[in-house]
């Protein structure tokens, strides 16, 4: 084959971010052409791209190397898996984007294997590198050490995702099951809380089981937080963009119990740092997240179906396993119930910088005495 792999992107909402990936001039591949409904947006991004603009599959000519099916699923009531399954009727290999049932997923898989394509699953956030960091990591504590507990936080709109990040994290997802918590009479949280187990490790997960029905992408508190313990100490993912942090387990040696200064004591883990961040201590701003970190993501996983599909990889290695990740999604959210209907406004974002400057007003020694009376006020 001559000349760069040509790769259709369907879908311009989450698609404008495989857009971005495939017209950088660094891209390993060239956009072949956008297929979607043909409303304003996507007539202005193959304007601005300067690539075809398909309304149908069947208008679609030949020569295309990859699909990127960036549509809402089955779950959703869109036709993301029935575009899927038109574009590998025509020998198209793709990847299509998360969540997608469990049904919904084997029917791909069963088509992929009749037409003799690569079908794979994308869940976009697994391919940043701050949740590679944090993949790799726990990969590491595992060979040191049995993870004994997770807990983890996500929005209800990015719970699958969370789910391949965990799988990923303890190795895998079975066995895995879920229970509601009950809840209080008191002031109700955006959160409900689950407990169970996935790949046999006890699991606490708080969901903010929230949808805004007129803008249901938005409005989550949080994307991901994940947090890995171990006897050895605690790893953790702020949030998909970073940081991540290791904690070393909080201990006391014995021999300090009667020692004139607690700092005297010989155990080396006293000199390990209370947290370290694995990686960049901060996040960037979402505007370069948006930018540069999401396409390089989606440029991640287009270059590892393209691979799959070089090397003529059996669909069924990766499918087994996001059949499991959507059963233990399908599980989890029955176990959590229909989402609460918001209609509150847009939020209001707020910079660390007022924040940022109270907390290091605060520990100033002169600030000291304000602080307690505040306290006792």
């Amino acid at each position: 084959m001559s000349g760069r792999p040509r790769v259709l992107v369907c879908g311009t909402g989450f698609g404008r971010v495989h857009l971005a990936a495939l017209t950088d001039p660094g891209s390993a591949f060239e956009l072949a052409g956008i297929l979607a409904r043909g409303g304003e947006r996507s007539r202005a991004c193959a304007a601005e791209a300067g690539v075809p603009l398909y309304t149908r599959v069947a208008d679609m000519p030949d020569g295309v190397d990859l699909a990127c099916v960036v549509l809402l699923g089955d779950v959703n009531g869109g036709p993301g898996s029935a575009v899927a399954a038109e574009l590998m009727a025509r020998g198209v290999p793709v990847l299509q984007e998360g969540p997608l049932l469990r049904d919904e997923l084997a029917a791909s898989l069963r088509a992929a294997r009749r037409h003799k394509v690569v079908f794979q699953v994308n869940t976009h956030y697994v391919h940043l590198p701050p949740v590679r960091r944090f993949v790799a990591a726990a990969r590491a504590l595992r060979a040191e050490q049995e993870p004994l507990w997770v807990a983890a936080a996500c929005g209800i709109q990015v719970a699958y995702h969370l789910v391949d990040v965990l799988g990923r994290a303890l190795g895998g997802l079975r066995p895995y099951e879920f229970a509601a918590c009950g809840t209080t009479d008191g002031p109700r949280t955006p959160f409900r809380t689950l407990e169970g187990v996935i790949a046999g490790v006890p699991v606490t997960l708080r969901v903010q089981n929230q949808l805004h029905p007129a803008d249901p992408d938005n409005h989550a508190h949080l994307l991901h937080r994940i947090t890995i313990g171990a006897e050895g100490g605690t790893l953790t993912l702020l949030d998909p963009h970073g940081p991540v942090l290791w904690s070393p387990r909080p201990h006391l040696p014995a021999p300090a119990r009667n020692a004139t200064r607690l700092h005297d004591a010989a155990d080396a883990h006293l000199d390990f740092p209370a947290c370290t961040p694995l990686g960049p201590a901060e996040a960037p701003p979402y505007r370069e997240i948006l930018a540069r970190m999401w396409p390089a993501g989606a440029h991640r996983a287009i270059s590892t179906t393209w691979t799959a599909v070089r090397d003529g990889m059996d669909t069924m290695r990766d499918g087994q396993y996001y059949l499991a990740v959507g059963g233990a999604w399908q599980e989890l959210t029955a176990a959590l119930g229909f989402p609460e209907r918001l209609t509150a406004p847009p939020p209001r974002p707020l910079s660390a910088e007022p924040l940022l400057a109270a907390a290091l007003r605060a520990a100033a020694p002169e600030e000291e005495p304000d602080a307690l009376e505040e306290a006792n006020a």
